[in-house]
Parts: structure tokens; C-alpha cells; sequence
């Protein structure tokens, strides 16, 4: 006897031949066993003959029944051996990979951008009008590379505004940073097996490289960048670093020791990945320009990113490879397909080339300027001389260190939760989670002024120093 539940949503003929398929692999239906006629069984649950033919049909082709001419449709003879037998079900005991995002009133994550910043109807149309130009153009593949007129325009935009001297031969786009890497990881590993990284740093190489099977050296990061002695002494022959503003600290690290590790990676034959990260957001002086500009023809890896200005949610990066990898890369991924769609390419490209992602990073400049000041001077009204802050004059985020302070920083976001308020802890940028007290990351590119200002006052009275 087939049921079917009425309070299942699904297709009736889906319905039938699930029901039919289980009690097969359970044994219930025995091998040989003839299975009511489409006319009776259609009859019997009320159900068109059509429905109980698309499900017999489907049975069939997969051979869990066959038909006999003339006769009807017969359960086949599966080998017991093979079927699987049901086993309990530990779904439930297996803790959930991702979290769902709780909101809070106040949020300073360290790499959202505001809400409002994306320039939604200029792309809107730049988008239309690319999907009505040419719709052939959605037929086929597009380059693994990148489009090359996108990748004309980063060579244009990375030598005019970052010092980065390169042909749109050697640039690839990819989608994210982690994707950037994972190339990167692969060209390198047929040579090179240790990876330095900046200890604070990002996450994200370190778990990238470590995913394939390279080994990490930790190399601590004072206000002159990395620690060119330190690296010295480790067996690593690739690094990465953020040199321009370094993630999380924001020091900048100066011409003598970019050239001092220039010279390293000439002695050992070494590779240097420089992350260019936020730097594009500058608020006094000029940008600094990249450290691959010093050497352009040396194994220097330059990569950079849309999402901290323009959209996170794009995920569009690129990178530019140094000649002498392209054979590499193209001997590996020659058989690859671009992973960043190609009308996202082609609307990114008309952005570019129409002048708005220039007038765009302008505006973000001041935008992001404004929140910038803003969260100084709310520390300063609140915390005065009791803090230190540190990296502030770029990017999207602060370090902030409480002197005097007896909350270790686990205590610290704990307090700033229970006010609603989300900061994010340092120790995330310890490759070993080392709790170092009393300092957090202040992000404010998600909030406004006023949002800064009481998100800060709430933290210092969370943290005892504010009682008002």
C-alpha cells in the first residue's frame, strides 16, 4: 500500500517514487514482485495515469524496477550486499560550521563598509546595459585571467594611483582574497614549503597556506613593519606581508626595510606576497605607494582587492604575477575557468573606464575621513589620555589598548556585548590566540558619526570609565 502525505509540498509523481524507492532499499518490496497497474494504482490514490507513469518511468531508468511486455513493471533484484543499511542519524550532534550573524545596536566590526556607500544606481545601469549590448557575449567562457579590458584598466588605475608597474598580461582577477592566495599557494609549492607571515596578521593566509600543507613562521611586527632579523633566522623562502598599512597594527613600513627585504628574497630566492589591503584609504598625506614599485621585475606578488571600497559582497580581486610565474600559473590553471562571472567583469570594466571607480574612491576618502575623526574624538572625549590607539590615519579600523586597565580583553567584550555593543578581539590575530590584555579592534565603517559617538560612550561606561 502507497500513501501520499498530503502535507508533503513536493510533486506528486516525486512523492510516489521516493515512497517506492525506500520500501525497495528496506526490503519491504520483494524482488520479482509485480507493482499495481499504472490504471489501478492511479485509481487507487486518486492521481492521474500520468503521474504514476512519470514515477515508474524514473524507477525504471534507474533500474530499481524493470518492465515485462505486456505484463507490467517488476521489482529488480538488488544485491543486499550493497544497499545501504540506515544508521543513525548524528546530524544533530554535529556543531553548526557558521553561526548566524546576530545584529547589534552598535557594531564595530573591523571590514564592513557603510551601509549606504555602494553606488547602486550607476552600477544598476552600467549592469543593464552590459547584459543589453552584445548578448552573445554570455554564450561562452570568458579568459581564466579576467576580461582584458578590466585587466587594462587595474594596470592603468595600479600604475597611476599605487606605483605598481605591470602589463594587463600579468594581472588575474579573482574572486576574493582567499582565492588569490589559493592560486598562490599552488604556484608555490612546487618550490618553496615555508610560508612567514605577520604575527599579528591576517587569518586568512595563515589557514590558506596552511591548507596546503605549507609550514607557518611567525614573525613579529614592530612600528618598522616585520622583523627582518627574526626572518632571517627562519627557513621560510615566502612571506607575506602588508606593508603599506599592516592588518591590524596600521604601521607603515619604511623604504630602508622594504629594500632590506627585497635584498632578502634575492639572497634566498625567495617570494614576496604583499597584501596592498586598505591602503588606497588614506586620510592625511598621500597613499603609500606599493612596495612592488621598487622592484617590479623582482618575485614580488601584488594583490589587491575591491571590497574595502567598493562592495565586499562582489568579491572581486586581482592579482599581478611576476613574469616568470605566468608559465606556471598558466601550466596549472590552463584548464580552469575564470571564477569571477563575466557581467560582473564587463560592469566593473564600464565603472572604470567611465571614470566613476576614481570619483568613487574620492568620495570614500572623505566619507570614511569624516567616521575616521569621529571615533578619535569620541575616544578622546571619553577615554582621554587612558587609551592608546593605535593605526589610526587609515583604513577602516583602530587598535584600541586601555592603559591602567584590569580587563583582560575576553572581560572587555563581554562588558561592550551586554551594552549591545560588538568590538573585536586582537588576540584573533595571534596565529596562537595569545591574550594579550586590555586591546581591541574598532572598526567605523559600518556606522555614522552620531552611531560612533554612543557606541563609544556605552564602551566607556561598560569599561569603568565613564559613570555619567
Amino acid at each position: 500500500m502507497f500513501i501520499l502525505d498530503s502535507k508533503d509540498r513536493r510533486p506528486l509523481h516525486v512523492k510516489l517514487y521516493d515512497q517506492i524507492k525506500n520500501q525497495i532499499l528496506s526490503g519491504k518490496l520483494i524482488p520479482y514482485t509485480k507493482l499495481p497497474s499504472v490504471r489501478h494504482l492511479s485509481a487507487e490514490l486518486s492521481i492521474s495515469r500520468n503521474t504514476v507513469e512519470y514515477a515508474y518511468e524514473q524507477l525504471c531508468t534507474e533500474g530499481f524496477i524493470h518492465s515485462k511486455p505486456q505484463s507490467g513493471y517488476y521489482i529488480s533484484l538488488l544485491d543486499q550486499e550493497f544497499i545501504p543499511r540506515p544508521c543513525r542519524t548524528t546530524a544533530t550532534l554535529i556543531e553548526p560550521a557558521f553561526e548566524d550573524e546576530k545584529t547589534y545596536s552598535y557594531d564595530f566590526h573591523p571590514a564592513c563598509l557603510s551601509p549606504d556607500s555602494f553606488p547602486s544606481k550607476v552600477w544598476r545601469k552600467l549592469l543593464t546595459d552590459c547584459l543589453q549590448e552584445d548578448p552573445e557575449q554570455f554564450a561562452s567562457y570568458c579568459n581564466p585571467q579576467g576580461e582584458l579590458e578590466l585587466r587594462r584598466e587595474i594596470q592603468r588605475y595600479l600604475e597611476r594611483f599605487r606605483g605598481v608597474s605591470c602589463d594587463a598580461e600579468q594581472i588575474i582577477v579573482c574572486c576574493g582574497l582567499q582565492d588569490s592566495l589559493s592560486i598562490i599557494a599552488q604556484i608555490m609549492r612546487g618550490n618553496h614549503s615555508a610560508l612567514a607571515v605577520e604575527d599579528p596578521g591576517h587569518w586568512i593566509p595563515r589557514s590558506v597556506f596552511q591548507n596546503y600543507s605549507f609550514s607557518l613562521s611567525l614573525i613579529p611586527v614592530n612600528s618598522n613593519g616585520i622583523n627582518l632579523d627574526y626572518l632571517k633566522n627562519t627557513d621560510s623562502t615566502v612571506i607575506y606581508v602588508t606593508p603599506s598599512h599592516q592588518f591590524p597594527l596600521g604601521y607603515v613600513m619604511p623604504v630602508e626595510n622594504r629594500l632590506k627585504l627585497i635584498n632578502w628574497t634575492e639572497t634566498v630566492g625567495g617570494v614576496i606576497i604583499e597584501d596592498d589591503y586598505d591602503s588606497e584609504l588614506r586620510y592625511h598625506g598621500k597613499p603609500i605607494p606599493a612596495l612592488q614599485g621598487l622592484h617590479p621585475k623582482g618575485n614580488i606578488i601584488y594583490v589587491g582587492t575591491f571590497s574595502k571600497v567598493l562592495s565586499p559582497a562582489l568579491r572581486v580581486s586581482y592579482m599581478v604575477l611576476p613574469y616568470q610565474f605566468l608559465s606556471a600559473y598558466n601550466k596549472i590553471f590552463r584548464n580552469y575557468a575564470a571564477t569571477v562571472s563575466l557581467l560582473e567583469q564587463r560592469t566593473l570594466y564600464e565603472f572604470m573606464k567611465q571614470g566613476h571607480w576614481e570619483r568613487h574612491l574620492r568620495k570614500m576618502r572623505t566619507i570614511y575621513k569624516r567616521k575616521h575623526d569621529a571615533l578619535i574624538q569620541a575616544i578622546d572625549r571619553h577615554f582621554s589620555c587612558r587609551v592608546n590607539i593605535l593605526g589610526q590615519g587609515a583604513g577602516l579600523h583602530v587598535v584600541l589598548e586601555l592603559v591602567d586597565n584590569s580587563l583582560d580583553e575576553k572581560e572587555l567584550i563581554s562588558r561592550a556585548l551586554e551594552n549591545n555593543v560588538r568590538v573585536f578581539p586582537l588576540s584573533d590575530t595571534y596565529q596562537y590566540n595569545n591574550n594579550y590584555p586590555s586591546q581591541v579592534i574598532l572598526g567605523f565603517g559600518r556606522m555614522n558619526p552620531d552611531e560612533l559617538e554612543k557606541g563609544i560612550k556605552l564602551l566607556s561606561q561598560a569599561w569603568n570609565y565613564n559613570k555619567r
